[in-house]
C-alpha cells in the first residue's frame, strides 16, 4: 500500500494520497487546491489518480476536486448525503459501500455532525483483514477533538441538530473501530474547526478513546453541551468557502505568477476600487507602504486572515517581497479568492522613485502604549482578539472587536479619535490598523508584541 498525508500549516489543513502499488491505481482524500504535488507524486510512485474523495463540504478552504478532476479525469466523490447539493457531478458514496483498488480496499463510513454529509474513510491495506490500517475522519474527530457542528447555522442547519449526529456518528461509527487503527483527520492545531485541536496530525483510536474528552462515556445531552460550548468565531470568509465548494468554477493555474505592474497601473486600479494587499512583514510595511494598503503578511496565517478583512469579490493588487506573488496569489486561491489583478514590479524602486505615494505606520511599544494611555483620555483602545483569548485579560477600557467581525463593526467605533488597536502578538493588529487606515481612520497605532508584551511589562496578567 501507498499511503502518503500531506500538511498544509498555513491552513492546518491535512490530505491523503492512498494507493495499491500492486494495481498501480489511487485515490486523493481532501485535496486542497493547488494539485500538482499529487499528481507528481502518483507518477513517481506509479499510481493513476482514479477517484478523488471529499470528506464533506469544506468550509476553511476552497478544495482541489475539480482541479483534480481537470488534470487527471478522476471521478469526484462525496457521501451520497450530498448528491442534491453538488452542482457539478459526483459519485454519491453510500454507508457501508466497500472501494476496492486492488489489494488496498476503503471502506466509506457516513459520519454527519460536523456537516450533515460528513463521512470517514477506513483503510484496509488487505480486504480481509480485521484491523485496519487507519481511518480518514474528515473533520468529524480530530486528534483531541471533534468537529464544531455549528458552522451551517446561518443556512437553517442548527448546532444541536448536527451536535446530536455526531455524537451517533462518533459512537455508533468510529469508536467501533479497533484501539490499533491508526487516526488521521482533516485539520490540526490552528484550524478553526474545532477548539482543542492537538498539534499531532496522527493518533490511533485506542488513544483517542483515553484522552479525547469529547469520546468519553456521556450522556448525549452531556456530549452536546460539550462541544458547542467555547467555539471561537469562524472566520469570516467560511460561509462563502463552504457554498463555493459546492459549485464548479475556473481551474487555478497554480504555476503561472499574476501580471507585473507599474505603479501608475497599480494606482489606476486602486481608483476603480481594487484593495492593494501588502504581503510584507508588518515591521517592514510599517516603514513605508503605498497609501491605502492593507498588510496581511505572508508570514502568518495569511489567507485565513486575508479572508476576515477581504471579500472574494474584491479585485487585489498585490505588494510583496520579489518573488512572492506566485505563492501569495495561490495562497489566497486555497480559499477561493481568485480575483488577483495583478502585482506591483519591484516595489522598492518604485517606492523611492514615488514617495509622494509612501506612508509610514505608528507602532507603539508597551511602555509607550501606557503612556498614551495615562496622556490621552479619548483614547480608542481595540482588541482584535477573540473572545477565548480575551477571557484571559485584557486592557482597561479596550473595545473588543473580533478580527473576523472588523468589517461589521467599524461603524461603532469613531475614526477622529486616536486608536491603537492589539492583538495576542502584534500581526492580527497591523491587519486591523491597516484596514482602519484605509477607511479613513486617522489616528491609528498597533502594539508592537501584542497583549504578551502588555503582559510582559506589567509582570503579570491583567484581570
Amino acid at each position: 500500500m501507498y499511503f502518503k498525508q500531506y500538511y498544509l500549516g498555513c491552513l492546518s489543513h491535512a490530505s491523503y494520497l492512498v494507493g495499491d502499488e500492486a494495481s498501480g491505481r489511487a485515490v486523493v482524500v481532501d485535496p486542497q487546491r493547488d494539485v500538482a504535488q499529487y499528481v507528481n507524486d502518483a507518477a513517481e510512485a506509479g499510481l493513476t489518480i482514479e477517484r478523488v474523495i471529499e470528506t464533506h463540504f469544506h468550509a476553511d478552504f476552497l478544495s482541489g476536486h475539480l482541479e483534480l478532476q481537470n488534470a487527471t479525469g478522476a471521478t469526484i466523490s462525496y457521501g451520497s448525503a450530498a448528491e442534491a447539493s453538488a452542482e457539478f457531478p459526483i459519485d454519491g458514496l453510500a454507508d457501508g459501500e466497500r472501494l476496492s483498488l486492488g489489494e488496498v480496499e476503503l471502506e466509506v463510513r457516513h459520519t454527519p455532525g460536523h456537516t450533515p454529509e460528513s463521512i470517514s474513510i477506513v483503510i484496509y491495506e488487505r480486504a480481509a483483514d480485521e484491523v485496519p490500517y487507519g481511518v480518514l475522519t474528515g473533520d468529524t474527530l480530530f486528534i483531541g477533538d471533534v468537529g464544531r457542528p455549528d458552522l451551517l447555522t446561518s443556512v437553517g442547519v442548527t448546532a444541536d441538530e448536527l451536535a446530536r449526529q455526531l455524537y451517533r456518528s462518533t459512537r455508533e461509527q468510529l469508536l467501533t473501530l479497533p484501539d490499533a487503527t491508526r487516526v488521521f483527520p482533516a485539520h490540526g492545531a490552528g484550524s478553526a474547526c474545532g477548539k482543542f485541536l492537538s498539534s499531532e496530525t496522527s493518533s490511533t483510536m485506542g488513544q483517542q478513546r483515553r484522552t479525547n474528552y469529547a469520546l468519553q462515556p456521556m450522556s448525549e445531552d452531556d456530549f452536546v453541551h460539550a462541544v458547542t460550548e467555547g467555539q471561537s468565531l469562524s472566520p469570516l470568509y467560511f460561509a462563502f468557502a463552504a457554498n463555493r465548494n459546492k459549485q464548479a468554477h475556473d481551474m487555478l493555474a497554480e504555476d503561472q505568477p499574476p501580471r507585473p505592474m507599474s505603479l501608475t497601473e497599480v494606482l489606476a486600479e486602486q481608483r476603480r476600487g481594487a484593495v492593494v494587499l501588502d504581503t510584507r512583514d508588518p515591521a517592514v510595511f510599517a516603514q513605508g507602504h503605498l497609501v491605502g494598503s492593507y498588510n496581511v503578511g505572508l508570514a502568518g496565517r495569511y489567507a485565513e486572515y486575508a479572508g476576515d478583512v477581504l471579500t472574494a469579490e474584491q479585485p487585489l493588487v498585490l505588494v510583496g517581497e520579489p518573488g512572492t506573488e506566485l505563492e501569495g496569489r495561490n495562497r489566497l486561491a486555497r480559499i477561493g479568492f481568485d480575483r488577483v489583478i495583478g502585482y506591483l514590479h519591484d516595489p522598492v524602486e518604485e517606492f523611492l522613485a514615488h514617495r509622494g505615494w509612501i506612508v509610514g505606520a505608528s507602532r507603539l511599544t508597551a511602555s509607550e502604549l501606557a503612556e498614551r494611555i495615562a496622556a490621552v483620555d479619548a483614547l480608542q483602545l481595540v482588541d482584535v482578539r477573540g473572545p477565548g483569548e480575551v477571557a484571559g485579560g485584557k486592557i482597561t477600557r479596550a473595545r473588543e472587536v473580533p478580527l473576523p467581525r472588523i468589517l461589521d463593526r467599524l461603524a461603532d467605533l469613531d475614526p477622529t479619535a486616536p486608536t491603537v488597536v492589539y492583538c495576542a502578538g502584534g500581526y492580527r493588529s497591523m491587519i486591523a490598523a491597516s484596514l482602519m487606515r484605509a477607511s479613513g481612520f486617522r489616528d491609528v497605532s498597533d502594539l508592537i508584541g501584542g497583549y504578551g508584551a502588555w503582559e510582559q511589562m506589567l509582570g503579570e496578567p491583567v484581570p
